[in-house]
């Protein structure tokens, strides 16, 4: 904490009268007490006047802006005391529920706000709470501080019965599996549950009722982390709680307004709605504002007054626009808003004058911090609006990155002796600007007292710095001395970046009707999964069903063991593939022809590797401290993907064979930091770096983060694009030939011939996919002997990885920011009130919007109409057929926030990635195809915001039997958040095409993608000479009783995905991962788990020894295929007497074994296992120790059925 400011600070004469004046009560007419002062001065003035009293409210104009001040405010209070209150991301009458995130924080505040537990600091007092004025406005339920929290701690007695309903009743949903906030669930004595306010689910384990401990686990592969200390604490994740006098009260006014009758019915009957939360004025004993729960001693201070009052007008003013809007909708038959104004007279938001009234009625001050006038002179003429005190502060001089104007400042600051504090982001930066003042002699050192003659340097985000002359107090900030203020383009939402997974778990969601591809059937339709008892041994099988093998008669069907899932994937490739009979010729054929042609593919990709491995390349050498200097500066926290991605890429660059490395990841994933670490350590070889990219919007990205983390060193980073006048294109050129530039980023102009490098030692090509063959080879000709790092953000499905890991190495960063929202999908006629409702809505959350309009002959006319519409939105237009170099200019224009609206062809299509772009609204969407529709959409929703796409479609034409199957599909497929089903639905949708070349689309439709990536593997292990065994089907008959118990592992989609694990399994290692991973998230194994387990074991042994069939045949056991040798073919004979063994047919038949020789039993389950396993040891593993056990087993046996048969003799 900066308390060496904050005490300067007290200590100065003007902000002691601010205080003062603070202080006093306002006159009863009076707006409110206003004082004047810098931005720089408002976070310590707050931290400040908050000291004695209780809560302070602090209103910022928009939500990025309360977040902000909260930041700052940080580095001057405890963390812990300082709070965000974030407002709903829906208007009040959408039939949209906030999302659980943003209500589980508001409750957390308001918990506190009315019971703090004075025990834990992180749920104590609050001393200052900001919001924005959207929050403010809003009213909220009555009472909503009175819900208590489930909370549970290790050693707690709770029945988990109890502790399961009271989650229900704070409306979190149970699922079989946790993968988003606000829901939980149970298996056996195991409850998971993701409160909508943590980062991570939580794992409770009961012990009977007692809570035996709590940890973390992660939503990607469901395995657990570390302990919880604090233990669960859940607050409720619906403002809106379905109780008893909330479900009459629906049910009465379900007659009153019939447009919500379906949704009021639903409540009365306890079943919660999306949207509900709107009705809540109607339902609910009454509401209030946040003013009337901050408590005694509180006040409220209104930051930078005349914006709050603009976005207060724009957002009363929207929301009704917005009503109006649904309503004209609703006439064309669509659902009908919500409209409680009509039936109680209340409106959705209040007004601002309106809550200062009622702050004053209430007793607490209003206070305005920084309104328009400043200057002393200019206020004898104002009189009237004369601020109650002003401080007397300036802003510092922004130096973007100018080092010695900033250092010679400071100099002259401390020689005149005052007081100086520098405050950056991140620790690397704050040791840099250490070094550089002491090589200017100026003393430094890491501290927040201050002291006069010494520069003191902390970290902390406080956005612009103050100077304080009658103080002599000087704070500086990285925005000052860098400028870069992270406006435009700010990834500052994605800080909690993913972290590594081990298994993806992906339940196999086989729904009935679904296409499966079995690996020697051929694609079926997935029908049931059943549990049938065979012989006492119970198994479940998944039942596909395949053409008929006569024409008229029913469908054939295939039942396959669970423990053969390994044979099955879901198809994936086309829309409609044609189902294959059983035991027919047209899969073997279909099959041979994708075999044929991946060969093609494979020689290709090996030849490419053996003639990388050929040469050698430069050995970068180890870490330079400066590296590391880098590497501290970064402003994140890298996740532990990026962390082993970065390692494996300096020691691909530290090894003399040229690297080739392709990352993988989704946008804001953090690709970019690990160009920008390889990128420094090739510079500090003394090598140049070339970074590629497809646009010239991406250069000018780069060329800002590039620049601003390599701000403090000597590397000189340019760009080449169109955006430069020849001259200076040529400087550069010639900069890159004789070496005066170490970093050059640019698009396909890099490739050109007029571009020689002195020393090229790095090549970094972004969005790899977008680079046309052509493009590929001219980097082939660069880069024999330089080492290459690709990145791409189309998420490649993990079985493509495996098969193309053979040539590159690959780096996936996986896992996406936790909740993605499912993009709001509107499809419906066109409306220009509903349009114009939909822009003013994203600008009143300082969004963007794209306005699609595929005609580039009228789409000036159209963006003049919305001109009309909306006249405060800055519009542009963007087609393919204007002049590049203008096309690039507007697209730049609208990423810097330069316009909010891009009226534009289907181009965005292609990578556009501006994550400030949330609205997407598409004119004629009647007239494109699915994929096209899929892409667009996916141009939206890239930030944490609600996205919203609006297809529309012209009411007066009647629209075709096609473009209605394909905008029902792409209104119900909205959740397509994970980027694995959105890889796997383009892949449906487009074919792999892009991935290995054109032309092999067909045959990936042909035998479904999975198959066809093993297929690649295979081929290319071949090539290499890896005789990879093919893996054939292995079938495991005996009379065991092996499944998963419903009572132990609940819901078909998780025992699917547990049997296809436990299928896949080809070492002993992967089996301890799996049990490991069943224990961990459904607790102990049952014995027929355990069976199943042992199973698993037995396919390992047997696929070791090649055989692939042990099935019980009338009073024999049945092996095949074997190959015996003399003297194996006698030791079977001589370690289980009576058994055969079949040259011709490969098969080895073996007595039943039997609990006795005379009138035992069968062995079933872990015995006949145990008795299976030892044999094929002793007899086909040639494993002496174990044929030495069987020998001295069989001989206490037969001893035991002599004594027997002697016993009876004698009677």
């Amino acid at each position: 904490m900066l308390t060496g400011v904050l005490d300067t600070l007290r200590g100065d004469a003007s902000v002691q009268g601010a205080l003062t004046a603070l202080g006093e009560p306002a006159a009863p007419d009076s707006t409110g007490i206003e004082i004047s002062l810098p931005t720089g001065v408002r976070a310590p003035l707050l931290a400040l006047a908050s000291a004695g009293r209780g809560t302070l409210l602090a209103v910022t104009a928009t939500a990025r802006e309360a977040e902000d001040l909260a930041a700052a405010l940080a580095a001057y209070l405890p963390e812990d005391s300082i709070a965000t209150f974030p407002s709903w991301e829906t208007l009040p009458h959408e039939r949209l529920s906030p999302r659980s995130d943003t209500v589980g924080r508001r409750l957390a505040v308001l918990r506190r706000l009315a019971h703090p537990d004075p025990g834990d600091p992180a749920l104590g007092e609050i001393a200052v709470l900001t919001c924005s004025v959207r929050a403010l406005l809003q009213p909220i339920v009555k009472g909503l501080g009175e819900l208590a929290p489930v909370r549970l701690h290790a050693g707690e007695e709770r029945p988990l019965e109890r502790v399961a309903e009271d989650l229900v009743a704070a409306a979190y949903s149970r699922t079989d599996l946790v993968e988003r906030r606000g829901e939980f669930a149970v298996r056996g004595g195991i409850l998971d549950v993701f409160p909508p306010t943590e980062e991570h689910p939580l794992r409770v384990e009961f012990w009977g009722d007692t809570v035996e401990e709590i940890r973390w686990f992660k939503v990607a592969d469901q395995r657990s982390l570390e302990v919880a200390e604090h233990g669960l604490w859940a607050p409720p994740c619906r403002e809106l709680l379905l109780t008893d006098a909330v479900r009459g009260r629906a049910a009465d006014l379900a007659g009153q307004l019939p447009g919500v009758a379906d949704m009021l019915s639903k409540v009365a009957e306890g079943i919660a709605v999306e949207g509900m939360e709107s009705l809540a004025p109607a339902l609910v004993d009454g509401m209030e504002t946040l003013v009337d729960v901050l408590g005694a001693k509180s006040a409220v201070a209104l930051v930078d007054p005349e914006r709050i009052r603009a976005r207060a007008h724009d957002l009363v003013a929207t929301s009704e626009e917005f009503l109006q809007a649904s309503w004209s909708n609703a006439a064309a038959g669509n659902a009908v808003p919500i409209d409680l104004l009509g039936v109680l007279g209340e409106a959705s938001y209040w007004t601002l004058p309106q809550a200062r009234e009622h702050a004053a009625a209430e007793g607490i001050p209003w206070w305005m911090l920084g309104g328009f006038e400043v200057d002393a002179e200019l206020a004898e003429f104002g009189g009237a609006d004369e601020p109650a005190a002003r401080i007397d502060a300036v802003d510092v001089p922004a130096y973007r990155g100018r080092t010695e104007d900033a250092v010679r400042d400071v100099a002259g600051l401390i020689d005149a002796g005052w007081l100086v504090q520098i405050v950056t982001e991140g620790p690397g930066l704050a040791g840099r600007i250490g070094e550089v003042l002491g090589e200017r002699g100026i003393p430094s050192r890491r501290a927040e007292e201050l002291s006069p003659g010494v520069v003191a340097i902390s970290t902390g985000s406080l956005g612009p710095g103050f100077r304080l002359e009658p103080a002599k107090l000087a704070v500086l900030t990285e925005t000052d001395l860098m400028g870069t203020a992270t406006v435009s383009g700010s990834t500052k939402d994605m800080r909690r970046m993913p972290s590594r997974r081990r298994n993806q778990v992906d339940p196999l969601q086989l729904k009935p009707g679904d296409f499966v591809v079995h690996e020697q059937h051929g694609v079926g339709r997935f029908v049931e999964m059943m549990q049938r008892t065979v012989a006492g041994a119970t198994r479940e099988y998944l039942v596909i069903e395949y053409a008929a093998s006569k024409r008229g008669q029913p469908a054939d069907r295939l039942f396959v063991p669970t423990d053969q899932l390994d044979q099955v994937t879901r198809y994936v490739g086309g829309e409609a593939p044609t189902i294959n009979r059983l035991g027919g010729s047209d899969w073997q054929q279909t099959k041979a022809r994708a075999r044929k042609y991946v060969r093609q593919i494979a020689a290709e990709l090996i030849r490419l590797y053996s003639a990388r491995m050929a040469t050698t390349g430069h050995a970068f050498a180890p870490d330079t401290p400066w590296q590391r200097e880098l590497e501290d500066a970064f402003a994140y926290v890298e996740t532990p993907d990026q962390l082993s991605t970065i390692d494996e890429v300096k020691a691909d660059m530290e090894r003399p064979v040229p690297m080739d490395r392709l990352i993988c990841g989704d946008v804001g994933y953090g690709k970019t930091e690990i160009a920008v670490r390889a990128a420094f350590k090739a510079i500090q070889d003394g090598k140049q770096v070339a970074v590629l990219v497809p646009t010239t919007l991406l250069v000018s990205q780069h060329l800002n983060t590039f620049s601003e983390r390599y701000a403090g060193f000597p590397v000189v980073v340019k760009a080449l694009s169109r955006f430069q006048s020849d001259k200076e294109a040529q400087e550069i050129i010639a900069g890159l030939k004789e070496g005066s530039v170490d970093l050059v980023i640019g698009t396909h102009r890099l490739l050109g011939s007029e571009v020689k490098f002195k020393d090229l030692g790095l090549v970094v090509v972004d969005e790899e996919q977008r680079f046309g063959v052509e493009h590929k080879e001219q980097l082939k000709a660069l880069r024999t002997a330089v080492d290459v790092l690709s990145m791409s953000a189309t998420p490649i499905p993990r079985t493509l990885e495996m098969a193309v890991t053979g040539i590159r190495e690959m780096s996936t960063l996986a896992t996406p920011p936790e909740e993605r929202h499912p993009i709001l999908t509107f499809v419906g006629p066109y409306d220009e009130k509903q349009i114009t409702a939909a822009i003013r809505r994203e600008l009143l959350r300082d969004g963007q919007v794209f306005y699609v309009h595929n005609k580039v002959s009228t789409i000036e006319r159209a963006a003049s109409r919305l001109r009309e519409l909306v006249p405060e939105a800055r519009i542009a237009t963007a087609h393919g057929k204007m002049g590049e170099h203008k096309l690039e200019q507007v697209v730049q224009d609208f990423w810097e926030r330069r316009s909010d609206v891009l009226v534009c062809t289907t181009i965005v299509e292609t990578g556009l990635d501006i994550s400030n772009a949330n609205t997407l609204i598409l004119e004629r969407a009647d007239q494109l195809g699915l994929s096209q529709l899929h892409q667009l959409r996916g141009r939206v929703g890239r930030g944490r915001e609600r996205a919203y796409a609006y297809f529309l479609y012209p009411p007066e034409k009647p629209l075709t039997e096609t473009a209605i199957e394909r905008l029902q599909t792409i209104a119900a497929n909205t959740d397509l958040g994970a980027g694995m089903q959105v890889a796997m639905k383009d892949l449906e949708i487009r074919g792999a095409g892009n991935l290995l070349g054109g032309e092999q689309s067909g045959h990936i439709s042909g035998v479904g993608f999975d198959l066809y990536v093993r297929l690649v593997g295979e081929a290319v292990a071949n090539f290499r000479g890896e005789e990879e065994e093919t893996v054939t089907e292995l079938s495991v008959e005996l009379p065991v009783d092996a499944h998963l118990p419903h009572t132990y592992i609940p819901g078909e989609r998780l025992r699917l995905e547990a049997y296809k694990k436990l299928a896949q399994v080809v070492s002993e290692e992967e089996l301890a991962e799996v049990e490991a991973e069943l224990i961990d998230r459904y607790g102990p194994l049952p014995e027929p788990v355990s069976n199943l387990v042992a199973v698993a074991r037995l396919r390992v042994l047997a696929r070791r020894a090649g055989v692939s069939e042990i099935a019980v045949q009338g009073n024999h056991v049945r092996f095949a295929p074997v190959d015996l040798r003399e003297s194996q073919e006698l030791r079977l004979t001589r370690l289980y007497p009576k058994s055969l063994y079949k040259a011709g047919v490969r098969t080895m038949l073996v007595p039943k074994p039997m609990t006795a020789r005379v009138g035992g039993k069968p062995l079933r389950d872990l015995a006949v296992l145990a008795w299976a396993s030892d044999l094929i040891r002793a007899v086909l593993l040639d494993e002496i120790a174990v044929s030495g056990q069987v020998a001295a087993a069989g001989a206490a046996q037969q001893a035991r059925g002599t004594t027997r048969t002697t016993e009876r003799r004698n009677r």
